[in-house]
């Protein structure tokens, strides 16, 4: 996959950084010469020194061959901008990272769906990790409508019991069981123990009754 990023910040190099060690290739382009040589430094990849909301770099980054585009930079106003210029390409994604939620609407104006505010999504998991103790990891999914929690079983009202007998329903499946430190697909049949963990798909709505069902 040909990824091309707009934005050496934070975001926008972690990102490259993922993408590369994953095999993909990357180009990077950052206004900011001092990001430029930083990204340069670290990335096995193209670093391109120009402006992501000029056409002629969009050009150079062979924009037009790639399978996603990202506009990573912290300032909104050029993100939109760039995303606008890109969409003449005909790229199959393009994603933007949003700072102000306000100018969301903007975004989707354009025909920008994939938007994503990396300041609200760490806000909102912090929230759930604080709100939700008993929870020993999560996974938000979707658009936030669901959840992946990963629970240890204490309840006596569980235990003991099968699977099929409490999974799956509209609500929540059990997707994974943890015995001994290795992970088993749930068959009906597998007996719940004690202590054991387990991963649960669950609408986030019934997000507290699910922890209340597996930890009281």
């Amino acid at each position: 996959m040909y990824v091309v990023i707009m934005g050496a910040g934070r975001v926008g190099l972690n990102l490259a950084s993922n993408l590369v060690s994953r095999g993909h290739d990357v180009t990077l382009i950052e206004n900011d010469d001092s990001l430029c040589g930083n990204a340069a430094a670290e990335l096995d990849a193209l670093v391109i020194c120009g402006n992501g909301t000029d056409t002629k770099t969009l050009e150079e980054a062979n924009v037009a061959d790639a399978n996603v585009f990202v506009a990573a930079t912290g300032n909104d106003e050029a993100n939109l901008l760039s995303c606008i210029l890109v969409k003449q390409f005909e790229i199959p994604k393009i994603i933007a990272r949003l700072s102000n939620p306000d100018h969301e609407e903007a975004f989707k104006k354009v025909g920008i769906d994939d938007v994503i505010s990396p300041e609200l999504t760490a806000a909102g998991y912090l929230e759930k990790i604080i709100t939700r103790p008993k929870v020993a990891d999560l996974i938000v999914i979707g658009k936030g409508d669901a959840e992946i929690l990963d629970i240890t079983v204490k309840n006596k009202k569980i235990i003991g019991k099968t699977v099929g007998d409490i999974s799956p329903t509209d609500n929540y499946i059990i997707v994974a069981v943890y015995k001994n430190g290795e992970i088993t697909i749930p068959r009906e049949e597998m007996v719940l123990n004690e202590d054991d963990k387990v991963s649960i798909l669950v609408k986030t709505e019934s997000v507290k009754d699910i922890v209340k069902m597996c930890t009281k």
